[in-house]
């Protein structure tokens, strides 16, 4: 991405594509450049690169949700097949199945909320709306 590009200004509407892609990539929806995150789940109160305010974002139970969603239907999945086609002893399974599952969702839950800061952000929704322009 170019910096100082006019449809990345602060305070400028995005496509919600390109939202969701900033906040899987873990980065300001605004910009594209600062961190969204300034620990695993609490994000910024504002972008270090251009100083859009994230504070006022609502995420709350919804990046929870989609990660349970993406994560129980692959384990689950993976679960049937292989007590279907395979013959797993049983300690196999219980150190496999809990252990990936763990792992999936720590790997998701951090790029999903930021998915949903950054359509947050596109759509103008709580508090990101104030006086914004919608652009590409």
């Amino acid at each position: 991405m170019q910096a100082g590009r006019i449809d990345d200004a602060p305070g400028r509407r995005i496509s919600w594509t390109r939202g969701i892609r900033r906040g899987l990539a873990c980065r300001c929806p605004a910009c594209g450049e600062g961190r969204a995150f300034r620990g695993f789940l609490k994000v910024a109160d504002a972008c270090g690169a251009c100083g859009q305010e994230l504070h006022h974002h609502r995420a709350d139970d919804l990046p929870p949700y989609v990660t349970i969603f993406i994560v129980g239907h692959i384990v689950g999945y993976g679960i049937l097949l292989t007590e279907t086609n395979l013959d797993w002893p049983l300690w196999l399974t219980l150190a496999v199945w809990p252990t990936l599952t763990l792992a999936m969702t720590l790997a998701l839950m951090q790029p999903v909320k930021g998915a949903v800061v950054g359509l947050q952000y596109a759509l103008g929704m709580h508090g990101f709306g104030a006086g914004a322009e919608r652009t590409g």
